[in-house]
């Protein structure tokens, strides 16, 4: 039977797991060697292995927001090709958000946009129906900016902790094996290199974490500078039509109205 993953987040686990899964599987041929990550594994306390487990935990986090972050910005860029071919060449705003995904943040921004004209009434209407239009599709842009920069802050995090949590691991690995090499009494260079090589491994792995993180935030904060500005710009079209039908529509105090009516024929 085979399995179908649909959603984004479902792919971004089996990519995870595909990641995780290599390094084991090679850890496992690599057991008999005696200076490996096998070795120190099973040499360290439970301080070193809290490192190690700190560190596996921050590498699967930082993969899994990679992965599915660079799989929303697809989508989102997707939604924005369709936007721009179907959601213009409609007769009304609502046939043309009718015409987009469910789940399409341009949707979002053309139904609040919908929303701003009909609730302009009240209270409302005391506000400019330049300025009201104007802050809902400003707060209905922020939203997709804030969802889209869920995760950024924990790969910052990781990029910036990770070499630290690795050198801690470190500085403890080296200060049990100069225990265990003062109580031998021997301080010959086979009996040094292996527990300090290992230390030093968890230096490595934190390197080994920091570095995709950082990278994979750089890049993502890139992508999001991309998709938001065009995100931005239909939100800024959308602005001008809204208020062109309000001018079409009469005065303004008829201009949610007039947008509403035109937008439903």
């Amino acid at each position: 039977m085979t399995t179908t993953f649909s959603s984004p987040s479902a792919r971004g686990l089996v990519a995870v797991a595909a990641l995780l899964a290599w390094p084991l599987a090679h850890a496992q041929g690599g057991a008999d060697n005696p200076y490996g990550v096998g070795a120190l594994w099973q040499g360290s306390d439970v301080v070193a292995r809290s490192v190690l487990l700190i560190l596996a935990a921050f590498s699967a986090g930082s993969w899994y927001v990679i992965v599915t972050k660079v799989l929303e910005q697809f989508r989102i860029a997707g939604h924005a090709k369709k936007a721009s071919t179907t959601f213009w060449d409609a007769g009304t705003v609502q046939a043309g958000a009718g015409k987009l995904h469910e789940t399409s943040p341009f949707r979002d921004i053309a139904e609040a946009g919908l929303d701003a004209t009909r609730r302009h009434g009240g209270l409302h209407a005391k506000v400019d129906f330049n300025d009201w239009v104007d802050l809902t599709l400003h707060r209905a842009t922020e939203r997709v900016q804030r969802r889209l920069s869920v995760g950024l802050s924990f790969l910052a995090t990781v990029g910036s902790t990770s070499p630290f949590v690795g050198l801690f691991g470190t500085v403890w690995g080296i200060y049990h094996a100069l225990t265990a090499i003062g109580l031998a009494g021997q301080a010959s260079i086979d009996k040094v290199a292996g527990p300090v090589g290992e230390a030093l491994i968890m230096t490595a792995l934190g390197l080994a974490v920091a570095v995709p993180a950082v990278l994979g935030y750089n890049f993502l904060l890139r992508r999001n500078s991309a998709v938001l500005d065009e995100v931005r710009d239909f939100s800024s079209e959308l602005h001008a039509v809204l208020l062109g039908s309000s001018a079409a529509a009469g005065s303004p105090a008829n201009a949610g109205a007039g947008v509403a009516a035109t937008a439903a024929a």
